[in-house]
């Protein structure tokens, strides 16, 4: 039988590359059928998951995020992603390695464990795509990354919130001060970083250049794609995706819900036409299925990381990667 007919080709062949075709109901689960395995020998683009919820201020959950992104992908994986009409995994090498073991009994050790997660996955020569959790892993993620990279990043982050609540607690864990932090540090370059979709005020967002959903309403997708090229130009960019950029009607299962958000298309528009930015890590975060509905919201981060996904591979069919 054909490598493409197998049930469990996740585990069952031996190649990064290539898109399965496999019943959307049933065999082991990896991001869109992708290789699983734990070598990272090859591989180009590594989805993990870090199942952490401990860092929330109201609703808990996002622990199954990684669980519940990875169940909605096996339907985005039935066809050629639209509207880019190619297979992803036929140019890029892409394996799912599972998930970062964290010892909830003992929180102080999350965040060590979460940046020497991402320290193993980026020696390997390997992009990340991580799939939260809240949105507190994106503090130790940011912190590898820029790390390896010796040079502060630009962040493009999607969000209800901006999270740069003051918390000065090196000990702490909240999913609102992650980038309070993160500016404090020279981890990220806030002249050339941009937050899109906020509307939760903050006295201080600290210098961040803020695209709020109200003025993505009012002048539409397009605009919305070439300011942020105007704000990061070519400059290395970390992508943070907070599920809660979606207004709770396209995304009902997350943990601090805000009305008036961007809708599914818009979100979907926005990645897509990120292009020319040099993503060099990405995560979706806040995705909570106990409060989803019929998959509704982990659909919608399945989709958005799919096109993650694609935006690298073009690059790399591009010469651009």
């Amino acid at each position: 039988m054909s490598d493409d007919r197998i049930i469990d080709g996740a585990i069952a062949r031996k190649t990064p590359y290539g898109m399965l075709r496999e019943p959307t109901f049933s065999g082991m689960l990896s991001f869109m059928r992708c290789n699983f395995r734990k070598d990272l020998t090859g591989a180009e683009l590594v989805i993990s998951g870090i199942p952490l919820d401990l860092a929330v201020s109201y609703r808990s959950g996002a622990r199954f995020g990684p669980l519940g992104i990875r169940q909605a992908s096996a339907e985005v994986a039935s066809l050629k992603p639209y509207p880019w009409g190619f297979d992803p995994f036929e140019h890029l090498a892409v394996i799912d390695s599972g998930d970062c073991f964290l010892d909830v009994h003992n929180p102080l050790t999350i965040h060590g464990a979460i940046v020497d997660h991402a320290r193993r996955i980026l020696a390997s020569g390997a992009r990340m795509l991580t799939l939260g959790g809240d949105h507190s892993i994106s503090y130790p993620l940011l912190q590898a990354h820029v790390e390896k990279t010796g040079t502060p990043l630009s962040l493009i982050h999607f969000d209800a919130h901006c999270d740069t609540w003051p918390d000065d607690s090196p000990a702490s864990l909240n999913h609102g001060s992650m980038f309070y932090k993160a500016v404090r540090e020279g981890l990220i370059d806030v002249k050339r970083s941009v937050q899109i979709g906020i509307r939760t005020w903050n006295d201080d967002f600290m210098g961040i250049n803020i695209l709020d959903a109200d003025r993505i309403h009012r002048q539409g997708t397009d605009a919305v794609v070439a300011e942020i090229g105007r704000i990061v130009g070519t400059q290395p960019a970390y992508l943070t995706f907070d599920i809660d950029c979606l207004d709770p009607a396209y995304a009902p299962g997350t943990g601090t819900p805000v009305c008036g958000g961007l809708s599914t298309a818009q979100a979907l528009a926005i990645i897509r036409g990120l292009t020319a930015i040099n993503l060099i890590g990405m995560d979706i975060v806040e995705v909570s299925p106990p409060y989803d509905h019929s998959q509704i919201t982990a659909l919608a981060a399945a989709h958005i990381a799919c096109d993650l996904i694609c935006l690298l591979a073009k690059r790399k069919a591009d010469e651009l990667l």
